[in-house]
């Protein structure tokens, strides 16, 4: 079941959130619509939930239009065959862990052994069976989570919208919902658009990543092939630590071409055709290599700071060319001070648009 999304426009008062927004959300996948605050990802998931109504533009969901400007359609948010997870869970206080899941199917008309079938299948799919009866503010941040997901998941609903549902958790939660809800969809084949401004996240979760910025969505593609192949330097910068160079000339080669920076010092490219003017450089930390200060077309520098982040540590490096940010594995251990050089495979430096 796929999500499509035509010209939509929505602004609230005089401020215009989207603007003429137009994808497809394919069925059957994790859809990631991340974004800084304010961009238009909540309200893109708001709009297709039925909770804003859009300034413009059409909205279907399994090829039913739910909504449409021009020759007026409206479909309440009842009626599109959507399920919602919010940001804070929306667990009833008063009522316990079955009750909660199963008031879906009760809204719904369903019978009590239906319901109690149901709700019994669905709690063992999120590991809260000998939770069932408890109070719900019973339970930790984690298995909240756990019954706001099974509320969803219990109605059959094809198609789940998530609003940064992780965002309550402590780290370790969170990065063990994320494997729970890549699970749970892959078992289950529902379509899901789950919102956050986490890029990690993203790009541990999702199928596709939709990039937002203003109101648009500026790049789209698998997670692993948007960070590698950022388009812009705000997509470089957004979904994740990248190095980026600024000022550097264009020059051709026999075999591709070559940047040459301000010092003189020269970078191999992989591009054959010149960049736009403003164009910048991207490096991303993980891509440099260590290397002898002597050999040729190393850039040296001098390590000014060093973090060490567990799996890894992270070097500042000044060079003649600015200050460099590496991220290495701890085969190898560089103290202040410490004089060292730095080289790049031309397939990792990325010409971007400014």
């Amino acid at each position: 079941m796929a999500v499509i999304v035509e010209g939509l426009h929505k602004s609230f008062g005089s401020n215009p959130v989207l603007q003429g927004l137009s994808e497809t959300f394919e069925e059957g996948k994790i859809s990631i619509l991340l974004g800084p605050s304010g961009c238009g990802k909540t309200t893109t998931l708001r709009c297709i939930a039925g909770l804003e109504r859009p300034s413009a533009g059409r909205i279907s969901v399994n090829e039913k239009i739910v909504y449409q400007r021009d020759s007026p359609i409206w479909t309440p948010p009842e009626q599109r065959g959507l399920s919602m997870v919010f940001q804070s869970y929306a667990i009833w206080p008063h009522m316990t862990v079955f009750e909660n899941v199963a008031l879906p199917l009760r809204a719904a008309g369903r019978d009590f052994s239906q319901i109690t079938k149901s709700v019994a299948e669905t709690l063992s799919l999120v590991g809260l069976t000998s939770f069932a009866q408890r109070p719900a503010t019973d339970l930790s941040g984690g298995q909240q989570q756990r019954v706001a997901l099974a509320r969803c998941i219990v109605s059959d609903s094809p198609v789940i919208l998530m609003d940064e549902p992780l965002s309550n958790l402590d780290a370790k939660l969170r990065i063990a919902m994320r494997a729970e809800i890549r699970a749970l969809q892959r078992r289950l084949g529902r379509t899901i658009l789950f919102v956050t401004h986490d890029q990690e996240e993203a790009l541990s979760i999702g199928d596709d990543v939709y990039l937002y910025r203003e109101g648009h969505i500026v790049q789209k593609g698998a997670p692993k092939d948007i960070y590698e192949n950022p388009a812009t330097r705000y997509a470089a910068e957004f979904l994740g630590r990248a190095n980026i160079i600024e000022n550097f000339e264009w020059l051709p080669t026999s075999d591709g071409s070559q940047a040459t920076l301000a010092n003189g010092q020269s970078i191999k490219l992989i591009e054959t055709m010149p960049p736009k003017a403003g164009s910048v450089l991207c490096i991303r930390p993980e891509k440099w290599r260590f290397a002898q200060i002597e050999a040729k077309g190393v850039i040296a520098g001098e390590v000014i700071e060093t973090t060490f982040v567990g799996d890894r540590t992270e070097y500042r490096i000044d060079t003649a060319i600015g200050q460099i940010s590496v991220t290495a594995l701890n085969a190898l251990e560089l103290r202040v001070g410490e004089r060292i050089g730095l080289e790049v495979s031309p397939q990792d430096v990325k010409v971007l648009a400014n």
